[in-house]
């Protein structure tokens, strides 16, 4: 595999980048020690006596992200465009990022109780929170098991209602044996296929040493303990959906109509599965990154659900 030095590397100067539009944005990198085993990184608003007071009269939403390269990564345009309207927090989950635990947990309940944890210090009484894919059993996940401090629930292109077939039909599209072949890639023939399932346009003319530069940069980090949370994920091991209604919360459910990772059926009966408040928004010419590969329409979408009174 060919690796680029830092100063040639597209990945290195991109992240350089977003960087700055996270700064610009008016959030800064930030740790948290939550306990004895673990911390968690993340972006959050910048504290000083110039901001703080303008701050707290907006309201809080979290970005949680999927299963992939870290949160800055994932949700670049949805700072930019929320920021000014929220207190914008985006955490690493652990073993993401910056983001590590000495604990033994692994599923996507002690994500969520990380993330709960992480906002209770922080001062954060109330929120609502957008997931997507695997951030999106966490999201869920938080509205389940704190009803009292979440506010409204966005879940997007997340199959929480994933039952084994499944996980079996995914293994299928991809033509994998282990679900890590496909979301943990670790070769540019590995990661190909997983952009040709998560995209909704054709990536064949990428070059070869930039997905080496992807896999170097962004998925090589501690590959052993995600390999364990896609293992300790409990979502999809049953024939059966284990979803709970959430029957007191308002919940929008945006997926991509193209979305190869879990499709737009898995939507469909997902609506059901949380209740009458929720509701479905699809979005066309995306597959399973509409907020990157449609931005605009995915950031309208959520901020007329999240702003409707």
């Amino acid at each position: 595999m060919t690796i680029l030095p830092s100063f040639l590397s597209p990945v290195t100067l991109w992240g350089i980048y977003v960087r700055r539009c996270f700064a610009a944005s008016g959030l800064s990198q930030q740790s948290m020690k939550l306990d004895d085993d673990t911390t968690l990184h993340f972006w959050g608003p910048t504290t000083n006596h110039q901001t703080t007071p303008r701050q707290n009269q907006k309201p809080s939403l979290v970005l949680i992200h999927g299963f992939g390269p870290a949160t800055m990564w994932q949700w670049r345009k949805q700072v930019q465009f929320f920021s000014s309207k929220f207190n914008v927090y985006v955490p690493d989950l652990v073993f993401f990022g910056g983001s590590t635990t000495t604990s033994a947990d692994r599923n996507e309940t002690f994500q969520a109780a990380s993330v709960a944890k992480l906002l209770e210090k922080l001062g954060v009484e109330r929120f609502s929170v957008v997931g997507t894919s695997y951030g999106g059993f966490v999201a869920y996940h938080l509205a389940r098991m704190w009803p009292e401090r979440v506010e409204k629930v966005v879940i997007a292109s997340s199959g929480v209602n994933m039952r084994g077939r499944d996980s079996e039909a995914l293994l299928k599209r991809a033509d994998v044996d282990q679900i890590e072949e496909l979301m943990l890639p670790a070769t540019a023939a590995q990661l190909h296929k997983l952009m040709g399932l998560a995209m909704f346009k054709k990536v064949d003319m990428i070059p070869q040493f930039f997905l080496n530069d992807f896999i170097k940069r962004l998925y090589s980090d501690k590959r052993k303990e995600k390999m364990e949370l896609l293992k300790g994920v409990t979502i999809g091991r049953d024939d059966k959906a284990n979803v709970s209604p959430l029957h007191d919360k308002e919940v929008l459910i945006v997926w991509g109509e193209s979305d190869q990772i879990f499709p737009l059926e898995m939507a469909t009966e997902l609506k059901q599965l949380l209740g009458t408040k929720s509701r479905l928004e699809v979005i066309k010419n995306t597959s399973h990154m509409p907020q990157i590969e449609d931005s605009v329409q995915f950031n309208h979408v959520v901020q007329n659900f999240l702003c409707k009174d």
